[in-house]
């Protein structure tokens, strides 16, 4: 009986770790790609490893920009449903926000995000994360000079995920050995 219960402990355990990578690996080969502009925020926390904390121009949304409309001072943690549409430089942008869902206009791609507090707080705007805001690099790489941007996939969900980050157009990873390699010439 024990045996039978580990058995069928480790099978779901297996089950969920399959389940878990598919879903993201689905979402990543069949979303919605957008490219967001990115700013670093901080460059690198010691006790869990380099990664970066960006912050992009969607996390903050002026209240003008939201139907019905809201106090900049939002309560954390409430869903945002933001649509975002391509502007003429090749970047989404916020083209309206709500607490409610809404239906999409043509060109439009929906995400889903929770209301913030952060340190980038403006009197007019409320601030968005969409579960972006954190990209994990290899060791060393956690320092860019450059422009970051972020290549986003939006499944059905509207949950986006980090596809790939780019430091002046080039993959994250390949720029910063670049400017590794040079910086020790």
């Amino acid at each position: 009986m024990k045996l039978r219960l580990f058995l069928l402990s480790l099978a779901l355990q297996t089950a969920w770790v399959i389940g878990t990578t598919y879903q993201q690996e689905y979402a990543l080969r069949v979303g919605k790609t957008v490219l967001l502009e990115a700013e670093l925020i901080d460059p690198r926390d010691l006790l869990r490893g380099d990664y970066l904390i960006l912050k992009y121009r969607i996390n903050s949304i002026p209240v003008e920009r939201f139907l019905p409309t809201v106090n900049a001072n939002m309560a954390e943690g409430k869903n945002i449903f933001v649509a975002i549409a391509l502007n003429t430089n090749g970047f989404y942008q916020v083209a309206r926000a709500s607490t409610n869902e809404f239906p999409l206009l043509a060109g439009e791609v929906l995400l889903i995000g929770k209301s913030a507090r952060g340190n980038w707080i403006s009197t007019n705007s409320v601030q968005v994360n969409y579960g972006l805001e954190r990209y994990y690099v290899g060791e060393g790489l956690g320092n860019p000079k450059g422009k970051l941007t972020v290549q986003a996939a939006v499944p059905s969900s509207s949950q986006p995920i980090i596809k790939q980050a780019f430091l002046d157009g080039t993959p994250y990873a390949e720029a910063m050995r670049k400017q590794v390699e040079h910086s020790d010439r």
